[in-house]
Protein backbone atom coordinates (compact mmCIF):
# COMPACT_ATOMS: atom_id res chain seq x y z
CA UNK A 1 0.00 0.00 0.00
CA UNK A 2 1.32 3.10 -0.82
CA UNK A 3 2.33 5.48 2.04
CA UNK A 4 0.79 8.81 1.88
CA UNK A 5 2.96 10.30 4.48
CA UNK A 6 4.85 12.47 2.12
CA UNK A 7 1.44 13.91 1.06
CA UNK A 8 0.66 15.41 4.25
CA UNK A 9 4.08 16.97 4.82
CA UNK A 10 3.90 18.89 1.50
CA UNK A 11 0.35 20.10 2.22
CA UNK A 12 2.73 21.78 5.64
CA UNK A 13 4.93 23.20 3.73
CA UNK A 14 5.16 26.68 2.17
CA UNK A 15 6.08 25.08 -1.19
CA UNK A 16 2.91 23.11 -1.48
CA UNK A 17 0.83 25.71 -0.46
CA UNK A 18 1.82 28.27 -3.69
CA UNK A 19 3.28 26.05 -6.54
CA UNK A 20 4.45 28.64 -8.87
CA UNK A 21 4.32 26.64 -11.79
CA UNK A 22 0.17 26.46 -10.74
CA UNK A 23 0.14 30.09 -10.08
CA UNK A 24 1.51 30.69 -13.40
CA UNK A 25 -1.05 29.03 -14.89
CA UNK A 26 -4.03 30.23 -13.70
CA UNK A 27 -2.38 33.71 -14.57
CA UNK A 28 -1.56 33.34 -18.44
CA UNK A 29 -4.94 30.94 -19.25
CA UNK A 30 -7.33 33.60 -21.05
CA UNK A 31 -10.63 31.22 -21.46
CA UNK A 32 -10.10 27.93 -19.80
CA UNK A 33 -9.97 27.29 -15.81
CA UNK A 34 -9.97 24.81 -13.74
CA UNK A 35 -12.71 22.91 -15.54
CA UNK A 36 -13.52 23.87 -18.79
CA UNK A 37 -14.54 27.92 -20.31
CA UNK A 38 -17.33 29.25 -17.73
CA UNK A 39 -18.40 32.90 -17.53
CA UNK A 40 -21.77 35.26 -17.59
CA UNK A 41 -23.59 34.52 -20.52
CA UNK A 42 -23.55 36.45 -23.05
CA UNK A 43 -20.41 38.47 -21.29
CA UNK A 44 -17.30 37.54 -22.61
CA UNK A 45 -15.87 34.69 -22.83
CA UNK A 46 -19.58 33.30 -22.61
CA UNK A 47 -20.48 34.70 -26.21
CA UNK A 48 -21.89 33.34 -29.44
CA UNK A 49 -19.09 34.23 -31.00
CA UNK A 50 -16.26 32.45 -28.55
CA UNK A 51 -18.46 29.45 -28.78
CA UNK A 52 -18.11 29.15 -32.41
CA UNK A 53 -14.41 29.98 -32.60
CA UNK A 54 -14.31 27.04 -30.11
CA UNK A 55 -15.75 24.80 -32.44
CA UNK A 56 -13.77 25.65 -35.03
CA UNK A 57 -10.73 25.41 -33.15
CA UNK A 58 -11.54 22.31 -31.32
CA UNK A 59 -13.06 20.88 -34.61
CA UNK A 60 -9.53 21.56 -36.19
CA UNK A 61 -7.16 19.92 -33.44
CA UNK A 62 -9.61 17.13 -33.45
CA UNK A 63 -9.72 16.38 -37.11
CA UNK A 64 -7.28 13.61 -37.57
CA UNK A 65 -7.70 11.20 -40.78
CA UNK A 66 -10.07 10.57 -44.04
CA UNK A 67 -13.17 9.09 -41.76
CA UNK A 68 -16.16 11.47 -41.13
CA UNK A 69 -15.47 13.26 -37.61
CA UNK A 70 -18.22 13.58 -35.05
CA UNK A 71 -19.09 15.35 -31.87
CA UNK A 72 -21.23 15.19 -29.47
CA UNK A 73 -22.94 18.09 -27.78
CA UNK A 74 -25.02 17.77 -24.22
CA UNK A 75 -26.37 20.28 -22.31
CA UNK A 76 -28.28 21.27 -19.31
CA UNK A 77 -31.44 23.26 -18.57
CA UNK A 78 -30.13 26.87 -18.87
CA UNK A 79 -31.34 29.69 -21.15
CA UNK A 80 -28.57 30.28 -22.59
CA UNK A 81 -27.98 26.61 -23.86
CA UNK A 82 -29.74 27.26 -26.90
CA UNK A 83 -27.55 30.11 -28.07
CA UNK A 84 -24.39 28.67 -27.08
CA UNK A 85 -25.58 25.08 -29.06
CA UNK A 86 -26.40 26.69 -32.10
CA UNK A 87 -22.91 28.71 -32.23
CA UNK A 88 -20.89 25.71 -31.29
CA UNK A 89 -23.08 23.41 -34.30
CA UNK A 90 -21.87 26.22 -36.57
CA UNK A 91 -17.95 26.35 -35.26
CA UNK A 92 -17.72 22.24 -35.08
CA UNK A 93 -19.65 21.78 -39.07
CA UNK A 94 -17.72 24.63 -40.76
CA UNK A 95 -14.69 22.71 -39.35
CA UNK A 96 -15.73 19.62 -41.12
CA UNK A 97 -17.14 17.51 -38.11
CA UNK A 98 -20.62 15.89 -37.65
CA UNK A 99 -22.75 17.21 -34.97
CA UNK A 100 -24.76 14.49 -32.90
CA UNK A 101 -27.32 16.69 -30.17
CA UNK A 102 -28.30 15.17 -27.55
CA UNK A 103 -30.12 17.81 -25.53
CA UNK A 104 -30.17 18.02 -21.88
CA UNK A 105 -28.01 14.87 -20.40
CA UNK A 106 -25.89 14.66 -17.49
CA UNK A 107 -22.13 15.55 -18.12
CA UNK A 108 -20.88 12.13 -17.43
CA UNK A 109 -23.69 10.67 -20.26
CA UNK A 110 -21.77 12.74 -22.52
CA UNK A 111 -18.45 11.48 -21.67
CA UNK A 112 -19.76 8.02 -21.69
CA UNK A 113 -21.48 8.58 -25.48
CA UNK A 114 -18.44 10.31 -26.64
CA UNK A 115 -16.57 6.50 -26.18
CA UNK A 116 -19.88 4.86 -27.01
CA UNK A 117 -20.67 6.42 -29.98
CA UNK A 118 -16.50 7.15 -31.13
CA UNK A 119 -16.46 10.33 -31.39
CA UNK A 120 -13.62 12.18 -31.58
CA UNK A 121 -14.95 15.10 -29.23
CA UNK A 122 -17.19 15.30 -26.68
CA UNK A 123 -18.94 18.70 -25.12
CA UNK A 124 -20.69 19.89 -22.53
CA UNK A 125 -22.87 23.10 -22.59
CA UNK A 126 -22.96 23.29 -18.47
CA UNK A 127 -21.87 25.98 -15.59
CA UNK A 128 -22.59 22.55 -12.76
CA UNK A 129 -24.14 24.52 -9.49
CA UNK A 130 -23.67 28.42 -11.01
CA UNK A 131 -26.74 29.98 -11.06
CA UNK A 132 -28.68 30.01 -14.39
CA UNK A 133 -27.03 33.42 -15.52
CA UNK A 134 -23.90 31.47 -15.74
CA UNK A 135 -22.56 28.86 -18.07
CA UNK A 136 -19.59 27.14 -19.21
CA UNK A 137 -18.27 24.89 -22.19
CA UNK A 138 -16.39 21.61 -20.83
CA UNK A 139 -14.80 19.29 -23.50
CA UNK A 140 -13.84 15.39 -23.46
CA UNK A 141 -11.41 13.69 -25.82
CA UNK A 142 -12.22 10.54 -27.33
CA UNK A 143 -11.64 8.12 -24.44
CA UNK A 144 -13.91 10.10 -22.34
CA UNK A 145 -11.58 11.86 -20.20
CA UNK A 146 -11.03 16.03 -19.69
CA UNK A 147 -8.58 17.61 -22.28
CA UNK A 148 -5.25 17.61 -20.67
CA UNK A 149 -3.70 21.47 -19.77
CA UNK A 150 -1.09 21.33 -23.10
CA UNK A 151 -4.46 20.71 -25.88
CA UNK A 152 -6.42 23.02 -24.03
CA UNK A 153 -3.44 25.57 -24.69
CA UNK A 154 -3.40 24.72 -28.39
CA UNK A 155 -6.66 25.40 -28.56
CA UNK A 156 -6.29 29.00 -26.61
CA UNK A 157 -3.48 29.43 -29.37
CA UNK A 158 -6.30 28.87 -32.33
CA UNK A 159 -9.09 31.04 -30.88
CA UNK A 160 -7.19 34.27 -31.19
CA UNK A 161 -5.79 33.14 -34.65
CA UNK A 162 -7.60 33.79 -37.68
CA UNK A 163 -9.03 30.55 -38.31
CA UNK A 164 -10.58 31.12 -41.88
CA UNK A 165 -7.84 28.87 -43.68
CA UNK A 166 -9.04 25.54 -41.39
CA UNK A 167 -12.68 26.13 -42.44
CA UNK A 168 -13.92 23.09 -44.70
CA UNK A 169 -14.66 23.34 -48.17
CA UNK A 170 -17.82 23.21 -48.94
CA UNK A 171 -18.65 20.02 -50.11
CA UNK A 172 -17.02 18.72 -46.40
CA UNK A 173 -18.89 20.63 -43.98
CA UNK A 174 -20.65 19.09 -41.65
CA UNK A 175 -24.05 17.96 -41.14
CA UNK A 176 -26.13 17.90 -37.71
CA UNK A 177 -28.66 15.88 -36.66
CA UNK A 178 -31.06 15.70 -32.66
CA UNK A 179 -30.49 11.94 -31.15
CA UNK A 180 -32.72 13.17 -27.59
CA UNK A 181 -33.41 8.77 -27.57
CA UNK A 182 -30.00 8.57 -26.91
CA UNK A 183 -30.33 9.53 -23.51
CA UNK A 184 -31.38 5.84 -22.47
CA UNK A 185 -27.99 4.62 -23.26
CA UNK A 186 -26.96 6.50 -20.11
CA UNK A 187 -30.10 5.50 -18.17
CA UNK A 188 -29.17 1.60 -18.86
CA UNK A 189 -25.04 2.21 -18.75
CA UNK A 190 -25.69 3.67 -14.83
CA UNK A 191 -28.47 1.02 -14.01
CA UNK A 192 -25.80 -1.92 -14.76
CA UNK A 193 -23.73 -0.48 -12.22
CA UNK A 194 -25.95 -1.74 -9.50
CA UNK A 195 -24.90 -5.05 -8.71
CA UNK A 196 -27.52 -7.92 -9.78
CA UNK A 197 -28.18 -8.76 -6.41
CA UNK A 198 -29.71 -5.86 -5.33
CA UNK A 199 -33.04 -4.47 -5.96
CA UNK A 200 -34.14 -0.83 -5.01
CA UNK A 201 -37.39 -2.25 -4.45
CA UNK A 202 -39.04 -1.15 -0.91
CA UNK A 203 -37.50 2.31 -0.81
CA UNK A 204 -38.69 5.35 -1.04
CA UNK A 205 -36.81 7.73 -2.56
CA UNK A 206 -36.41 11.25 -2.68
CA UNK A 207 -34.53 12.85 -5.11
CA UNK A 208 -33.70 16.83 -6.42
CA UNK A 209 -32.46 17.17 -9.57
CA UNK A 210 -31.81 20.99 -9.35
CA UNK A 211 -34.22 21.37 -12.43
CA UNK A 212 -30.82 20.32 -14.85
CA UNK A 213 -30.08 17.91 -16.47
CA UNK A 214 -30.85 14.40 -14.80
CA UNK A 215 -34.33 15.63 -14.46
CA UNK A 216 -35.76 13.30 -16.79
CA UNK A 217 -32.75 10.74 -16.39
CA UNK A 218 -32.39 9.80 -12.68
CA UNK A 219 -36.15 9.48 -11.62
CA UNK A 220 -36.26 7.19 -14.47
CA UNK A 221 -33.50 4.48 -13.63
CA UNK A 222 -34.46 5.10 -9.92
CA UNK A 223 -38.06 3.99 -11.10
CA UNK A 224 -36.65 1.52 -13.27
CA UNK A 225 -34.61 -0.56 -10.67
CA UNK A 226 -37.75 -0.66 -8.66
CA UNK A 227 -37.77 2.07 -6.08
CA UNK A 228 -41.06 4.11 -4.99
CA UNK A 229 -39.68 7.66 -6.67
CA UNK A 230 -40.67 11.64 -5.16
CA UNK A 231 -39.00 14.18 -7.17
CA UNK A 232 -38.37 17.44 -6.80
CA UNK A 233 -36.28 20.12 -9.23
CA UNK A 234 -37.58 18.20 -12.24
CA UNK A 235 -39.47 21.89 -13.78
CA UNK A 236 -36.68 23.54 -15.46
CA UNK A 237 -37.97 26.12 -17.34
CA UNK A 238 -34.58 27.69 -18.21
CA UNK A 239 -34.20 30.14 -15.05
CA UNK A 240 -34.72 28.34 -12.31
CA UNK A 241 -31.46 25.74 -12.49
CA UNK A 242 -29.87 25.24 -8.85
CA UNK A 243 -31.87 27.97 -7.87
CA UNK A 244 -32.84 26.96 -4.37
CA UNK A 245 -32.75 23.38 -4.89
CA UNK A 246 -29.96 20.52 -5.68
CA UNK A 247 -26.78 19.77 -3.63
CA UNK A 248 -25.71 23.41 -3.02
CA UNK A 249 -29.16 24.10 -1.30
CA UNK A 250 -29.95 20.94 0.45
CA UNK A 251 -32.36 22.07 2.88
CA UNK A 252 -35.46 21.86 0.11
CA UNK A 253 -34.58 18.14 -0.09
CA UNK A 254 -34.42 17.65 3.64
CA UNK A 255 -37.82 19.30 4.16
CA UNK A 256 -39.06 16.78 1.18
CA UNK A 257 -37.48 13.79 3.04
CA UNK A 258 -39.52 14.60 5.94
CA UNK A 259 -42.83 15.15 4.41
CA UNK A 260 -43.05 11.79 2.69
CA UNK A 261 -40.92 10.06 5.09
CA UNK A 262 -38.40 8.96 2.56
CA UNK A 263 -35.62 6.03 3.32
CA UNK A 264 -33.53 8.64 1.68
CA UNK A 265 -32.99 12.01 0.24
CA UNK A 266 -30.47 12.28 -3.28
CA UNK A 267 -29.58 15.57 -4.04
CA UNK A 268 -27.49 16.09 -7.34
CA UNK A 269 -26.15 19.73 -9.10
CA UNK A 270 -27.12 21.51 -12.41
CA UNK A 271 -25.00 18.88 -14.66
CA UNK A 272 -25.39 16.19 -11.96
CA UNK A 273 -21.53 15.24 -11.72
CA UNK A 274 -21.97 15.57 -8.01
CA UNK A 275 -24.20 14.32 -5.28
CA UNK A 276 -25.44 14.66 -1.25
CA UNK A 277 -26.96 12.41 0.54
CA UNK A 278 -29.93 13.14 2.67
CA UNK A 279 -30.00 10.28 5.45
CA UNK A 280 -33.70 9.49 6.81
CA UNK A 281 -33.41 12.30 9.46
CA UNK A 282 -33.11 15.06 7.18
CA UNK A 283 -29.50 15.61 7.80
CA UNK A 284 -26.85 16.08 4.51
CA UNK A 285 -24.02 13.75 4.31
CA UNK A 286 -21.40 14.82 2.14
CA UNK A 287 -18.93 13.80 -0.40
CA UNK A 288 -15.91 12.85 2.45
CA UNK A 289 -18.75 10.40 3.81
CA UNK A 290 -19.77 8.81 0.93
CA UNK A 291 -16.55 8.30 -0.30
CA UNK A 292 -15.87 6.64 3.03
CA UNK A 293 -18.61 4.09 2.01
CA UNK A 294 -17.39 3.46 -0.80
CA UNK A 295 -14.19 2.86 -0.23
CA UNK A 296 -14.95 0.47 2.97
CA UNK A 297 -17.58 -1.35 0.73
CA UNK A 298 -15.31 -2.23 -2.30
CA UNK A 299 -12.60 -2.97 -0.25
CA UNK A 300 -14.50 -5.39 1.74
CA UNK A 301 -15.53 -6.97 -1.63
CA UNK A 302 -12.39 -6.65 -3.35
CA UNK A 303 -13.11 -4.19 -5.79
CA UNK A 304 -10.81 -1.67 -4.43
CA UNK A 305 -7.74 -1.12 -6.29
CA UNK A 306 -4.71 0.05 -5.30
CA UNK A 307 -5.57 0.04 -1.63
CA UNK A 308 -6.25 3.68 -1.41
CA UNK A 309 -8.54 6.18 -3.09
CA UNK A 310 -7.82 9.94 -4.29
CA UNK A 311 -9.40 12.86 -2.82
CA UNK A 312 -8.78 16.62 -2.66
CA UNK A 313 -6.55 18.64 -0.27
CA UNK A 314 -10.28 19.75 1.41
CA UNK A 315 -11.30 16.57 1.98
CA UNK A 316 -11.51 16.11 6.10
CA UNK A 317 -8.51 15.12 8.26
CA UNK A 318 -11.43 12.37 9.88
CA UNK A 319 -11.83 11.21 6.16
CA UNK A 320 -7.77 10.06 6.42
CA UNK A 321 -8.26 8.60 9.75
CA UNK A 322 -11.18 6.62 9.15
CA UNK A 323 -9.47 5.32 6.01
CA UNK A 324 -5.69 4.99 8.01
CA UNK A 325 -7.66 2.23 10.35
CA UNK A 326 -9.62 0.19 7.73
CA UNK A 327 -6.09 0.01 6.05
CA UNK A 328 -7.33 2.18 3.35
CA UNK A 329 -4.47 4.87 1.83
CA UNK A 330 -5.62 8.56 0.97
CA UNK A 331 -3.85 10.03 -2.03
CA UNK A 332 -4.40 13.97 -1.91
CA UNK A 333 -4.71 16.49 -4.86
CA UNK A 334 -5.08 19.48 -5.55
CA UNK A 335 -8.86 21.29 -5.81
CA UNK A 336 -10.59 19.71 -8.72
CA UNK A 337 -12.11 16.91 -10.07
CA UNK A 338 -10.04 17.10 -13.22
CA UNK A 339 -6.43 16.44 -10.94
CA UNK A 340 -8.26 13.54 -8.40
CA UNK A 341 -8.90 11.86 -12.25
CA UNK A 342 -5.60 12.78 -13.09
CA UNK A 343 -4.10 10.83 -9.48
CA UNK A 344 -6.66 7.97 -10.01
CA UNK A 345 -4.89 7.17 -13.46
CA UNK A 346 -1.39 7.67 -11.87
CA UNK A 347 -2.19 5.39 -9.18
CA UNK A 348 -4.11 3.16 -10.28
CA UNK A 349 -6.79 3.84 -7.98
CA UNK A 350 -10.51 3.33 -9.21
CA UNK A 351 -12.02 5.37 -6.43
CA UNK A 352 -11.59 9.25 -5.65
CA UNK A 353 -13.63 12.86 -5.12
CA UNK A 354 -14.11 15.89 -3.30
CA UNK A 355 -16.18 16.71 -0.13
CA UNK A 356 -18.32 18.71 -2.67
CA UNK A 357 -20.03 15.49 -3.61
CA UNK A 358 -17.86 14.60 -6.63
CA UNK A 359 -16.74 10.98 -6.58
CA UNK A 360 -15.53 9.28 -9.69
CA UNK A 361 -15.86 5.52 -10.06
CA UNK A 362 -13.21 4.51 -12.88
CA UNK A 363 -14.93 1.57 -13.01
CA UNK A 364 -17.84 3.13 -14.18
CA UNK A 365 -17.17 5.98 -15.79
CA UNK A 366 -14.26 8.90 -16.49
CA UNK A 367 -16.10 11.72 -14.58
CA UNK A 368 -17.97 12.62 -11.39
CA UNK A 369 -21.38 11.05 -11.86
CA UNK A 370 -24.17 11.54 -9.13
CA UNK A 371 -26.24 9.40 -9.72
CA UNK A 372 -23.97 5.94 -10.21
CA UNK A 373 -22.37 7.63 -6.59
CA UNK A 374 -26.04 7.22 -4.84
CA UNK A 375 -26.17 3.79 -6.33
CA UNK A 376 -23.32 2.61 -4.98
CA UNK A 377 -24.76 3.66 -1.36
CA UNK A 378 -28.00 2.44 -2.06
CA UNK A 379 -26.92 -1.04 -2.63
CA UNK A 380 -24.69 -0.60 1.13
CA UNK A 381 -27.96 -0.14 2.32
CA UNK A 382 -30.05 -2.81 0.93
CA UNK A 383 -27.45 -5.13 1.30
CA UNK A 384 -26.98 -4.49 5.40
CA UNK A 385 -30.68 -3.71 5.80
CA UNK A 386 -29.86 -0.60 7.79
CA UNK A 387 -30.97 2.71 7.94
CA UNK A 388 -28.91 5.44 5.65
CA UNK A 389 -27.91 7.37 8.94
CA UNK A 390 -26.63 4.17 10.10
CA UNK A 391 -25.02 3.60 6.77
CA UNK A 392 -23.53 6.85 5.86
CA UNK A 393 -21.96 7.92 9.22
CA UNK A 394 -19.04 6.64 9.06
CA UNK A 395 -16.50 9.62 11.14
CA UNK A 396 -16.49 12.56 13.05
CA UNK A 397 -15.52 15.18 10.91
CA UNK A 398 -12.41 17.28 12.53
CA UNK A 399 -13.46 20.79 13.25
CA UNK A 400 -12.60 22.14 9.63
CA UNK A 401 -12.28 26.39 9.25
CA UNK A 402 -11.92 28.27 5.70
CA UNK A 403 -11.43 31.89 5.27
CA UNK A 404 -11.00 33.64 2.16
CA UNK A 405 -9.19 36.92 1.72
CA UNK A 406 -9.64 39.56 -1.08
CA UNK A 407 -6.18 40.09 -3.21
CA UNK A 408 -6.03 42.32 -5.86
CA UNK A 409 -2.02 42.70 -6.51
CA UNK A 410 1.19 41.31 -5.35
CA UNK A 411 1.90 38.22 -3.88
CA UNK A 412 1.37 37.99 -0.02
CA UNK A 413 2.35 34.05 0.63
CA UNK A 414 5.88 35.28 -0.56
CA UNK A 415 6.16 37.70 2.45
CA UNK A 416 8.52 37.01 5.04
CA UNK A 417 6.11 37.99 7.67
CA UNK A 418 3.37 35.52 6.25
CA UNK A 419 5.60 33.14 5.74
CA UNK A 420 6.80 33.38 9.73
CA UNK A 421 2.98 33.44 10.47
CA UNK A 422 2.29 30.10 8.47
CA UNK A 423 5.53 28.25 10.38
CA UNK A 424 3.74 29.35 13.71
CA UNK A 425 0.67 27.38 12.81
CA UNK A 426 1.85 24.50 11.63
CA UNK A 427 3.60 24.11 15.13
CA UNK A 428 0.75 24.64 16.73
CA UNK A 429 -1.16 22.25 15.30
CA UNK A 430 1.83 19.69 15.11
CA UNK A 431 0.67 16.64 14.44
CA UNK A 432 -3.24 17.13 15.66
CA UNK A 433 -4.26 19.17 12.78
CA UNK A 434 -3.65 20.41 8.94
CA UNK A 435 -3.60 23.39 7.34
CA UNK A 436 -3.85 24.40 3.69
CA UNK A 437 -3.71 28.12 2.07
CA UNK A 438 -4.16 28.24 -1.59
CA UNK A 439 -5.02 30.50 -4.28
CA UNK A 440 -8.47 30.69 -6.01
CA UNK A 441 -8.63 29.14 -9.12
CA UNK A 442 -11.68 31.25 -10.09
CA UNK A 443 -11.54 33.87 -8.01
CA UNK A 444 -8.74 37.34 -7.17
CA UNK A 445 -9.09 35.30 -3.63
CA UNK A 446 -6.35 33.57 -0.97
CA UNK A 447 -8.35 30.52 1.28
CA UNK A 448 -7.36 29.76 4.33
CA UNK A 449 -8.30 26.67 5.34
CA UNK A 450 -7.34 24.76 9.31
CA UNK A 451 -8.77 21.68 10.79
CA UNK A 452 -7.51 20.08 14.00
CA UNK A 453 -9.03 18.19 17.58
CA UNK A 454 -8.84 21.37 19.17
CA UNK A 455 -12.34 23.91 17.49
CA UNK A 456 -11.33 27.18 19.17
CA UNK A 457 -6.87 26.17 18.25
CA UNK A 458 -8.42 26.05 14.62
CA UNK A 459 -10.27 29.60 14.63
CA UNK A 460 -7.77 31.39 16.43
CA UNK A 461 -5.13 30.22 13.57
CA UNK A 462 -7.07 30.81 10.90
CA UNK A 463 -8.13 34.05 12.20
CA UNK A 464 -4.33 35.38 12.93
CA UNK A 465 -3.05 34.19 9.98
CA UNK A 466 -5.83 35.95 7.74
CA UNK A 467 -5.48 39.13 9.64
CA UNK A 468 -1.53 39.24 8.83
CA UNK A 469 -2.20 38.49 4.79
CA UNK A 470 -5.00 40.83 4.78
CA UNK A 471 -2.56 43.48 6.95
CA UNK A 472 0.51 42.35 4.26
CA UNK A 473 -2.00 42.75 1.26
CA UNK A 474 -3.09 46.29 2.78
CA UNK A 475 0.37 47.34 2.93
CA UNK A 476 1.43 46.15 -0.54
Amino acid sequence: MKSNRGTRRQTRSVKSILPQQDHGVLMKRKYFGTDGIRGQSNIFPMTPDLAMRVGIAVGTIFRNGAHRHRVVIGKDTRLSGYMLENAMVAGFTAAGLDVFLLGPIPTPGVAMLTRSLRADIGVMISASHNPFRDNGIKLFGPDGYKLSDDIEEKIEELIDQDMSGQLAKPEDIGRAKRVDGDIYRYIEQAKRTLPRDVTLKGLRIAIDCANGAAYKVAPSALWELGAEVVTIGTEPNGVNINLECGSTHPAALSKKVHEVRADIGIALDGDADRVLIIDENGTVIDGDQLMAVIADSWATDGMLKGGAIAATVMSNLGLERYLKGRGIGLHRTKVGDRYVVEQMRQDGLNVGGEQSGHIVLSDFGTTGDGLVAALQILAVVKRQGVSVSEVCHRFEPVPQILKNVRVSAGKPLEHPTVQQAIADAEAGLAKNGRLLIRPSGTEPLIRVMAEGDDRSQVERIVDELVNVIGSVRSAA
